[in-house]
């Protein structure tokens, strides 16, 4: 059966494999797949998965220049693969030093069709056909993008009053709703008492106003029949010059009770306005793979009698049927007999199945209609007339979700997409276990070293904590095509992005400029360009095999592997969720920039959108912090900065133009304050060398930190944020031990780094692994400070120096652990001295790894063990590492080591 066969007649694929948006790797059950090739030319534009995507509702993306390349009143115009202008709305999003733009973000119209490879040059571009733009009325906004307009209201329940289309009222009432229940099971002997809330809009922000974007920002929070707020959101509402599409980016942050606040569902909810016969109404749902499942609320086909071929051809494709005199006159005249299904529901509760099922009223049963594995999501309620194609991003990655469509033959229908189905057990944030005792630090500590887990009452919280969901609109003035429905749920269920050429993101110096392209010009070099392809693969088939899915989950990894189970530790203390320990995020986020591969573009936008959200606090007691890897997110009590780092999220903001990640940017610019609320290091450094002051580590710490100020001052170009880095820089630079003093004192008030006298020399093996090489290799380019970087480059030959030559400069020595990820530090000091021997030294170091060794003379380390049968419960495949510890740290020191100092491979 080929495509269009299987489209015509409306089945969905009972099984579908796994694509390209689902972790952000093709890939089977049995093997590491290869990785999907495109080609990136430099100089230009081009989509992050190759080929320019059949529906097109708007795209934005971020775009790098040279320092003094670009001024802020530069104009700049797109150029397509064919010579023809687009229409192009521009903006900064980062400045260097001088004024100068480092970052601009772009957006195209619906409908535009770049090509394949595509530029941006300076200039003036041509306007859109149909320009988008809001107007603000007394209790209103309007968002009119050409072709819909949108009614969003300035209070009360509905995100979204009224969508049009050619002056008619296609749905309305858009709003959020839920259920929360006290209970976290609902069994029958102590039935839990179950609430349903809704939105309640706060204000609204008018962000952007055309020509080819506009962008409306919603905030508010759900009320309950009781008066009580909770759970408040941020909501963006996306409208593109000529799109019938509408976006929206929904954020909701839980400040509940974990001990009487379950959510039983989680939903966006909406009307669709019915004009048609019953027999012209369509409920479609689209599976993952171009599979699609229709039907009419009134269904004409199957019939003992046939009303003719022209008529049943018309209700499946979807158009409006010929009259009813000229049907079969044994079917038109008993129209009245063929029941009318008013209602669908399909839910999806685990990555793995899907089901729909359908009945006719309240109060009769329900028919199983179909199943499969995974559904996209994308849905379409409506008539030849019009009607609603809705769905949202990464539906069943982010399970339990469900869509139900309530009163299809009425005047007015409703549809609901459950971002967290009420099908499913309530959602528990509970912490996982009652403390076991661990009542003083030092049987918290004595824990740790066990199943390293910091655990501390109180301190495994999910309150503050925050999930996002993507959704689209499609106001349509008739039923779409199937091969269009499918188009449109391809574009909904991973949007399309734009991404720069790697050449012109390392030609423009951006995030320090130290790394190269891909190099496979001799043996080694190629053994390591392998190897770090290969780790990207593999940790995405892990993905796909572990099931790393679910509400809270999906774009986390696991941290380190259990090899007698074959499990990765995913019930031991902090050996589970990774939670960025380590820096997966930069080894990621690295290896695209030099890449350009969509394999692990997908993997480092999931890993962002979820540590983003679920692994910082954005409310509550810890708010500006994250928490260290742990079995829940949220669970350990090491609540740092280290994780909340805006080093981790500025790539993605940067090259995608995402508002949401840039909200998160801006909420942790003051996040070093949090250091005089909670102190890190409270258990193991309980004295204090400054009394009354906070205290800064000199590692992950101030990384953090510096990175924050740093990302507020290139994003704003306020000198404020400027002058503190200098400060601070100059605060450890002019230290006699300059990063080996550990940590200094915090005025936080002030944020400024003061200097503990009269300590002793130390060195932390985690210091330097959480952004701090990444953040002083920018920091060192955009600011001189001569002493900082003295003082960075002499931690940077000691960390891994002999015994004798830490004695002589410290007076002690220590053999710190991760020496291959400190190879870099010692690569980059060898850089900026021109000092061969450093160079030398820092593959020597690196070359410790058992990695690098089988690289140069073994392959097998780029191979899997497949494990079946019964040791294992579904098929897997193990690779001779299992740690993120490894993969990121080893991916990293390979990049940077190839950078700094490609000679010693030659």
């Amino acid at each position: 059966m080929d495509r269009r066969t299987f489209l015509k007649q409306g089945s969905m694929a009972a099984s579908l494999p796994l694509a390209l948006s689902a972790s952000g790797c093709s890939t089977t059950a049995s093997k590491v797949a290869e990785t999907p090739h495109v080609k990136r030319v430099p100089g230009t534009l081009s989509w992050v998965d190759g080929n320019a995507p059949d529906y097109q509702s708007g795209a934005t993306w971020g775009y790098p220049w040279k320092q003094g390349e670009q001024k802020p009143s530069d104009a700049l115009r797109l150029i397509a693969e064919d010579g023809t202008a687009i229409p192009l709305q521009s903006w900064p999003t980062a400045y260097w030093p001088d004024g100068s733009v480092k970052w601009t973000a772009h957006a195209i119209p619906a409908g535009a069709q770049p090509g394949n490879h595509f530029k941006i040059l300076p200039g003036n571009g041509p306007q859109p056909a149909a320009a988008t733009f809001v107007t603000e009325q007394s209790d209103h906004f309007v968002l009119d993008t050409g072709v819909v307009e949108l009614h969003i209201g300035k209070q009360g329940r509905d995100i979204i009053r009224l969508m049009r289309r050619n002056g008619k009222t296609i749905g309305q009432s858009a709003r959020l709703v839920g259920l929360v229940q006290d209970a976290p099971v609902n069994e029958p002997e102590q039935p839990a008492a179950v609430t349903a809330f809704a939105s309640s809009v706060e204000s609204v922000t008018v962000e952007q106003s055309g020509p080819v974007r506009s962008v409306v920002k919603i905030t508010g929070k759900h009320k309950l029949p009781n008066g009580r707020s909770w759970l408040p959101f941020t909501l963006r509402v996306y409208g593109y010059a000529g799109g019938e599409s509408i976006r929206l980016s929904h954020t909701f942050i839980y400040d509940g009770d974990d001990q009487s606040d379950f959510i039983r569902g989680l939903g966006l909810r909406f009307n669709v306005v019915q004009r048609d016969e019953l027999y012209n109404r369509h409920i479609r749902f689209v599976g993952q793979d171009d599979g699609l499942w229709g039907e009419g609320v009134k269904g004409i086909t199957g019939l003992r009698r046939d009303p003719g071929q022209a008529v049943r051809d018309a209700q499946i494709a979807g158009v409006a049927t010929p009259p009813l005199s000229e049907w079969d006159e044994r079917v038109s005249s008993r129209m009245h007999w063929i029941p009318v299904w008013n209602d669908f529901t399909l839910s999806q509760l685990s990555a793995n199945g899907f089901a729909i099922k359908k009945r006719t009223k309240p109060g009769h049963a329900w028919i199983d209609s179909d199943q499969g594995q995974r559904a996209s999501g994308v849905s379409y309620l409506g008539g030849t007339s019009g009607g609603i194609v809705f769905g949202m991003r990464d539906f069943w990655q982010l399970h339990p979700v469900q869509v139900d469509i309530r009163n299809a033959g009425a005047e007015v229908a409703e549809a609901t997409l459950w971002f967290y189905s009420p099908e499913a057990p309530a959602m528990d944030v509970r912490f996982y276990h009652d403390g076991m005792g661990q009542d003083t630090y030092d049987e918290q500590l004595d824990a740790l070293n066990i199943i390293y887990e910091d655990y501390e009452p109180g301190f495994g919280s999910a309150y503050g904590v925050a999930r996002t969901t993507d959704f689209t609109l499609g106001i349509m003035d008739t039923t779409p095509s199937r091969q269009k429905t499918v188009e449109m749920a391809s574009s909904i269920a991973q949007p399309p992005q734009v991404v720069a050429a790697p050449a012109d993101y390392l030609a423009t110096n951006v995030f320090g400029g130290l790394w190269t392209l891909p190099d496979r010009s001799t043996p080694a070099k190629a053994g390591i360009e392998d190897r770090l392809d290969f780790q990207v693969k593999y940790y995405c088939s892990q993905v796909e095999q572990r099931h790393w899915y679910g509400f809270w989950n999906f774009g986390d990894v696991m941290h380190t592997y259990d090899v007698d189970r074959h499990v990765w530790r995913y019930d031991i203390g902090g050996y589970a969720w990774d939670n960025s320990e380590l820096s997966p995020d930069l080894w990621l986020w690295y290896s695209f920039l030099r890449s350009g591969d969509p394999t692990t573009f997908h993997l480092a936008e999931n890993m962002t959108r979820h540590n983003r959200d679920v692994d910082i606090y954005h409310a509550g007691r810890f708010k500006g912090l994250g928490t260290r890897h742990n079995v829940q997110h949220w669970g350990c009590s090491a609540k740092q900065l280290r994780i909340s780092t805006a080093a981790y999220r500025r790539f993605h903001y940067y090259i995608t133009g995402d508002d949401r990640t840039g909200d998160v940017l801006n909420e942790v610019v003051d996040a070093d304050k949090a250091l005089g609320v909670l102190n890190p290091t409270r258990k193991v450094a309980r004295k204090n060398p400054m009394p009354g002051m906070a205290k800064i580590g000199a590692g992950t710490d101030w990384s953090a930190t510096a990175a924050n100020w740093l990302t507020a001052w290139e994003r704003t170009g306020d000198v404020k944020y400027r002058d503190r880095l200098l400060d601070a820089m100059r605060v450890i630079g002019e230290h006699p031990l300059g990063f080996f003093a550990g940590a200094f004192g915090y005025d936080v008030d002030k944020q400024k780094l003061l200097p503990y006298d009269n300590v002793k020399p130390g060195i932390s093996h985690l210091s330097a692994v959480f952004g701090l090489i990444e953040v002083n290799t920018e920091l060192n380019q955009l600011l001189d400070v001569p002493a900082y970087k003295a003082a960075w480059l002499e931690y940077g030959r000691l960390y891994n120096a002999d015994q004798a030559t830490q004695e002589a400069a410290l007076g002690m020595s220590k053999r710190p652990n991760l020496s291959a990820a400190h190879s870099r530090l010692t690569a980059y000091t060898a850089y900026q001295t021109g000092d061969p021997e450093l160079a030398r030294r820092a593959w020597q170091e690196f070359g410790r790894t058992q990695e690098f060794a089988s690289i140069i003379g073994q392959q097998d380390r780029l191979s899997t063990t497949h494990v079946t049968g019964p040791a294992v419960l579904n098929p897997i495949d193990e690779a001779p590492w299992v740690s993120t510890n490894d993969a990121s740290q080893w991916g990293l020191a390979a990049i940077q080591n190839l950078a700094l100092v490609p000679d010693a491979l030659d």
